[in-house]
């Protein structure tokens, strides 16, 4: 492991040496460097103050089912988690129990020793809740081996946040940090080929009980993977030495404030991946001088800090979900930004004219979806308003279409990244947001009468 001087001396280096080149110029090659084997995305953990109606609602407005559990009614005295799933996209929601439980002061022998979750800590769930709101605590990726990633990426300069911890039953989970107080959590699960009876193996993680399916009126919405995670932090430089040093991680895609930026505000973005490119980290930075203060500043002013900034969750008919989420939407579900305005559409007409089809295109309209091409594909997006009391995080609903090949055994899959990320829509999306953060100015600086 390195020094504390030896690491911020290679975030230096990083810092030094990094100059984005913009969309335009940027050539994009996959080395494939990582360090060692990251196989994609298993969970994402919320920390929450209130785990069961932050999983109630998500459950709710996205069409995700309750699939495991770990509280009092397990047997945790520790904390409340509910994880929720749809295809492969799995959120996880923890809180933490009263700090003046029997658990908390120190539980009697025979009683459960630990929390579910290793690394959960009540009390700094605690702070994290009052720092951040409802926030993402954990990135999950999924490894061949959490203790040998662990120790690879310590020996390459990332910051221990938990040890290897052996969960039983064949899986294990260690974490590092990664930007602010979110962490990087590595899961490695049982060889497929362990002796265990499958049925006593968890579908999520030990301590976890599974929840059945509830029949035939189960939610499902048509969410189907995580896509990509995005953070926000005050200066990208360091942030992205740090990750790709101890990963190993390419760079994926890169934009400016020249191509992403309106005349009111901007931000810089580069797009860190893992070799099958199936785990994508986005990391942003504010630019500053600019009329309005960018929305990456009013984030980490709101957040307190540096964290995750959205999720763009992946479904297989991005029409049929958002129809579905925007019925749920006035009963406690999500809501969407403002459209763009409606000679958008002639645009998305001329660029994705030839794949999408007229009446695709008018749904699109109808439903406020924004429509962008690169050289392999096309992508359907739209972008939920803040998810919390907070103007930080939110959701991102996509479809990608195209670039589709085959593995060596003939299986079909889909390139990462394919129709890239909305370049040619960060535009609309800025307006959307600068006019969300203006009715919010304005709310705030009406003075109301004392009557």
């Amino acid at each position: 492991m390195g020094t504390k001087a030896e690491i911020a001396s290679e975030e230096e280096v990083g810092k030094k040496d990094f100059k984005l080149v913009g969309f335009k110029r940027f050539v994009r090659t996959n080395p494939r460097t990582d360090r060692f084997p990251v196989l994609g995305f298993h969970h994402i953990e919320f920390w929450t103050a209130d785990a069961t109606n932050a999983a109630g609602r998500f459950s709710f407005g996205l069409g995700m089912r309750l699939a495991a559990r770990s509280d009092l009614s397990t047997g945790n005295p520790f904390h409340a988690s509910f994880l929720l799933r749809s295809g492969s996209l799995q959120f996880l929601f923890s809180s933490p129990y009263s700090p003046f439980t029997p658990a908390a002061a120190g539980a009697p022998a025979g009683d459960p020793g630990s929390p579910s979750i290793p690394s959960f800590d009540p009390d700094r769930a605690r702070r994290f809740t009052g720092s951040h709101g409802l926030a993402v605590r954990a990135v999950a990726v999924r490894v061949a081996d959490a203790a040998a990633a662990f120790h690879t990426s310590v020996a390459h300069g990332a910051r221990p946040a938990l040890p290897p911890a052996d969960l039983g039953a064949g899986f294990a989970l260690s974490e590092v940090e990664l930007y602010g107080d979110v962490v990087l959590r590595y899961v490695s699960l049982p060889a497929p080929e362990s002796s265990q009876n499958p049925s006593k193996i968890p579908s999520f993680l030990p301590g976890f009980e599974d929840v059945e399916e509830s029949g035939p009126h189960s939610p499902d919405y048509g969410l189907r993977r995580l896509d990509h995670a995005v953070g926000n932090v005050p200066e990208m430089a360091p942030v992205l030495a740090y990750i790709a040093g101890f990963t190993g991680f390419h760079e994926f895609a890169e934009f400016t404030a020249e191509d992403v930026g309106t005349a009111e505000s901007g931000l810089n973005s580069m797009v860190l991946a893992n070799n099958e490119e199936t785990v994508l980290l986005p990391v942003n930075e504010p630019v500053h001088g600019t009329k309005r203060r960018s929305q990456i500043q009013t984030y980490l002013d709101h957040n307190g800090g540096a964290g995750l900034q959205h999720l763009a969750l992946a479904s297989d008919d991005v029409l049929r979900t958002l129809r579905e989420m925007k019925a749920k939407s006035a009963m406690g579900g999500f809501e969407f930004l403002a459209p763009p305005p409606p000679n958008y559409y002639q645009g998305v007409r001329r660029r994705a004219g030839d794949v999408l089809t007229e009446e695709q295109i008018k749904e699109c309209q109808e439903l406020g979806v924004l429509v962008d091409r690169d050289d392999q594909g096309v992508l359907l997006q739209i972008f939920t308003k803040p998810i919390g009391d907070r103007p930080t995080i939110f959701l991102e609903i996509i479809q990608r279409i195209g670039c589709m090949m085959k593995d060596e055994e003939g299986r079909e899959y889909q390139k990462g990244g394919c129709g890239g990320f909305g370049k040619g829509n960060f535009a609309e999306l800025f307006k959307s947001i600068e006019e969300y953060e203006k009715s919010l100015e304005a709310k705030q600086t009406t003075v109301v009468p004392v009557t």
